[in-house]
C-alpha cells in the first residue's frame, strides 16, 4: 500500500514537472491536475464501436470553460468527431486547447508491399461520408480577431483515421487562430500503396488561414491517402513531414507571410507540390520517391507521378532542394514541373538551380 502511494505521488510530481517545465510544488501539481481533462470522465469509450461525438464535445466544453487545458484520450479506438466550438468575445485573449493521446503512433507508410495499419495507441476514427472533418474548428460569429476562433489548437500523439477514398477531411483547422501538430498520423485506414484514388477533394490537414496572427507548427506529421495531403496557409513551419500516396502532397494557398519546411518526404504522390495562391516558401530537403517499373497496377496507377511541382499560374516564390529516387532503379535526376517560374529548384549537391 505504501509503495503504491509513493508511486502515485511520483507520477503526479512527474506530470507537474513535464507540464510546467520546472521544479515541483503542491500548487504546480494542483494546476496540472486541474487543467487535464480525461475524456473517459465525460463518457468517451475507446471500444471502436461507440459514437463519442457528444462525449468529446462535453470534454472540450469543459476545457474551454476552464480557460484552456488538455483533453486527454487514453489508448483506445474512439469513433466520432471532435468539433471545437468557436471561442470568441468576451474572452480577453485566445486560449490553448490541447488534444493528446498517450503515445506516438507508428506512421505506417511506404512504396511497396502490404502492411496493415495498427490499432495501437490513441485512434480517433470517423467513417461517415459527409459533414465536418474528424477534428475541426468552428468559425465564430463574433470573433476576437479577424473572423477567426480565438483558440490555439494543439494535437499530439494521435492517429486520425477516415476510410479509403475519404469523403470527409482529416483535420480542418482553417478557422482556428493558431495550431501545433506533433506526432500525428492522418490516414485512411489502409496502407498507402493499396489506397484507392481519392475522388472527393478532401484534405488530410488544413492549417489556420488567419493572415497576421496565424501560426502553424508541424512536427512529425504524416498524411496518406487524401486528395490533398496538407493545405499550407499563413506562417507555417514544418519538419519531418510524410506525404504518402496523395494526389497532391503540399498545397500552398495564398498567404502574405512565407512558410518554411525542413525535411519533407513525398512518396507516390501525383504532384508533390501544388501552388494555388501567391505564396513564398522554402523546402530545405524534399525527398521524393516515384514509382518505378512494375510498382503500380490497375488499382494504384493513379499514384504514378505526373509532375513534382504544379504551379500553372506561376504563383509560387520559392527555393526547393530536392532528391528523387525511382523505385527499383535508385537515385535519378528526374524532376518535372508545370509553370513555377518563380520557383528555384536545386538537386542536392548541385551548384546551380535547375533551369526550366
Amino acid at each position: 500500500m505504501r509503495k503504491a502511494m509513493k508511486t502515485a505521488v511520483w507520477l503526479l510530481m512527474t506530470a507537474a514537472v513535464l507540464v510546467h517545465g520546472g521544479g515541483y510544488d503542491m500548487a504546480t501539481a494542483a494546476i496540472a491536475k486541474k487543467h487535464v481533462f480525461n475524456a473517459l470522465n465525460y463518457g468517451a469509450v475507446g471500444d471502436d464501436n461507440t459514437d463519442n461525438t457528444r462525449a468529446f464535445s462535453a470534454c472540450v466544453k469543459a476545457v474551454i470553460e476552464a480557460g484552456g487545458g488538455t483533453m486527454l484520450l487514453p489508448d483506445g479506438v474512439y469513433r466520432g468527431r471532435i468539433i471545437i466550438p468557436a471561442v470568441s468575445k468576451p474572452l480577453p485573449s485566445w486560449i490553448t486547447l490541447e488534444i493528446a493521446g498517450q503515445g506516438e503512433p507508428p506512421p505506417v507508410w511506404g512504396t511497396i508491399g502490404s502492411f496493415p495499419l495498427q490499432q495501437n495507441g490513441t485512434l480517433i476514427k470517423c467513417l461517415v461520408t459527409s459533414g465536418a472533418a474528424v477534428i475541426s474548428a468552428s468559425p465564430p460569429s463574433d470573433s476576437l480577431y479577424g473572423g477567426f476562433s480565438a483558440v490555439y489548437v494543439v494535437l499530439r500523439n494521435l492517429d486520425v483515421r477516415t476510410c479509403d477514398n475519404p469523403s470527409i477531411s482529416g483535420v480542418d483547422l482553417k478557422n482556428a487562430l493558431q495550431c501545433r501538430l506533433e506526432n500525428v498520423f492522418i490516414n485512411t485506414g489502409v496502407y498507402n500503396v493499396q489506397s484507392a484514388e481519392p475522388t472527393h477533394g478532401t484534405k488530410g490537414l488544413i492549417t489556420p488561414a488567419c493572415n497576421n496572427a496565424a501560426l502553424t507548427i508541424l512536427r512529425n506529421v504524416g498524411v496518406t491517402g487524401y486528395h490533398t495531403g496538407i493545405v499550407v496557409n499563413e506562417h507555417t513551419d514544418g519538419d519531418n513531414i510524410i506525404l504518402g500516396s496523395n494526389l497532391n502532397g503540399l498545397e500552398f494557398a495564398g498567404a502574405h507571410h512565407a512558410s518554411r519546411f525542413g525535411r519533407v518526404c513525398a512518396q507516390r504522390c501525383r504532384h508533390d507540390i501544388v501552388v494555388t495562391g501567391r505564396h513564398g516558401f522554402t523546402i530545405h530537403q524534399l525527398d521524393i520517391e516515384i514509382s518505378g517499373p512494375g510498382q503500380t497496377d490497375s488499382n494504384n496507377q493513379w499514384q504514378a507521378t505526373a509532375g513534382n511541382i504544379n504551379d500553372p499560374n506561376n504563383l509560387g516564390i520559392a527555393d526547393v532542394n530536392y532528391w528523387v529516387v525511382e523505385g527499383n532503379v535508385g537515385a535519378v535526376e528526374k524532376f518535372t514541373w508545370n509553370g513555377g517560374e518563380g520557383i528555384r529548384a536545386r538537386r542536392i549537391g548541385s551548384a546551380q538551380p535547375l533551369k526550366k
